[in-house]
Order: structure tokens, then C-alpha cells, then sequence
């Protein structure tokens, strides 16, 4: 389980394809204090660490999770939002992220505020995921709240200590973000949608 509260900005430095594999490495500051089979988050992706050496580790993407996330896009040099998973009794300080990506979106506008931003997403409403107007979402691994919720689009207004500190400030009109709707109203959707 993770909060959505990023700890870190990794650095892509290797992608290697094996079979229907990614191998990504990341170098990051929290490196030395990662173990083996460690999860962490990658851009909202929960990943387990396969490898460490110095102040690089290794986690693998397989197609299933390269078929559904944004992680297939990276390149080297990319910027990721990391999150280690959160310990039992620590504060919840976001909302309960599984790091499961349900669907990626994409980025249809970015609006300056005069201090914050507002940034809007469109995403496949097929797939009967929902928002909610102040409502939470994880996009790229960060837990948000929804300020406009539509059909098959939704806004989130970004403060700039967010800005700064994690990889929206590299968003433009036309990315792609990883998305995990929260985990009740999924819930809620699926019973709500058996008792049709």
C-alpha cells in the first residue's frame, strides 16, 4: 500500500527488453536504504526491486503491465515520481493507493493559476471508471483531488510545492499519465453494476 505522496524523484538510466520484459534502473536518493523484493512505486506502478548496485536498483515490467501504463514511453533521462511502500502506522497523508494502474489518460490541458496550475486529463470512460468532484485520484503516483469531474475527463489543481517536486512539471498537452481511481468508488461501481 502506498499514500500518493511522492518521496523521490528517480532518474531512468538503463531500459533493457527481455522477451516481453522492461528491466528499468533508476538512480535516486533513497537507493542505499532499498532491499531486494522491495516494492515501490514507479510513476503510480507498484514495481519490486530486483537488483541494487551502488546508487542504482532494478525493477521489470512485464507486458501486462507494460500494456496498461505509461512505462513502456520512458526513455533514458526520464524523471519518475517514487514512493516506497508506507509502513504500518504512519499517517495516511494522501489516500490509500494500491500502486494497481487502472487505465493511463492523457493530458488535454495545463492552465497557469498565478501561482498554481490547473491540469485536465481525458481518459476512456468505457472502462467504467469514475471521478468524483473533491474526490481523489493517483495520477503518475500522486495522490490528487478531483476539482471537476466529467464523464470521461477530470481536473486536479497542482500547489507549487507539488509542481516542484514531482514530474507534473515535465507534462504537456498530449502526455500520457498512469491513473488508479480510488479503490472505493471502485468498489461501489463494481456493486453497483451487478445489481443491474
Amino acid at each position: 500500500m502506498f499514500t500518493g505522496i511522492i518521496e523521490d524523484l528517480g532518474t531512468v538510466t538503463d531500459l533493457k527488453n527481455e522477451n516481453d520484459n522492461l528491466h528499468l534502473t533508476l538512480k535516486c536518493n533513497f537507493t542505499s536504504e532499498l532491499k531486494i523484493d522491495q516494492s515501490v512505486s514507479h510513476n503510480g506502478v507498484c514495481l519490486t526491486v530486483v537488483a541494487i548496485y551502488g546508487n542504482k536498483y532494478t525493477v521489470t515490467a512485464i507486458k501486462e503491465t507494460l500494456d496498461k501504463t505509461n512505462l513502456s514511453g520512458l526513455e533514458i533521462n526520464d524523471i519518475v515520481n517514487l514512493e516506497r511502500a508506507m509502513k504500518l502506522g504512519d499517517r495516511l497523508d494522501g489516500h490509500i493507493v494500491q500502486g494497481h494502474v487502472d487505465q493511463t489518460a492523457e493530458c488535454i490541458s495545463i492552465e497557469s493559476q498565478n501561482g498554481s496550475w490547473i491540469f485536465t486529463f481525458k481518459y476512456d470512460s468505457s472502462l467504467n471508471n469514475i471521478t468524483i468532484e473533491k474526490g481523489s485520484i493517483t495520477v503518475n503516483g500522486i495522490s490528487l483531488t478531483v476539482v471537476n469531474s466529467r464523464k470521461d475527463e477530470f481536473s486536479v489543481a497542482i500547489i507549487p510545492y507539488t509542481f516542484e517536486n514531482t514530474n507534473l512539471k515535465q507534462l504537456k498537452k498530449g502526455s500520457t499519465v498512469n491513473l488508479e481511481f480510488d479503490v472505493l468508488g471502485k468498489y461501489v461501481q463494481r456493486i453497483i453494476s451487478l445489481q443491474r
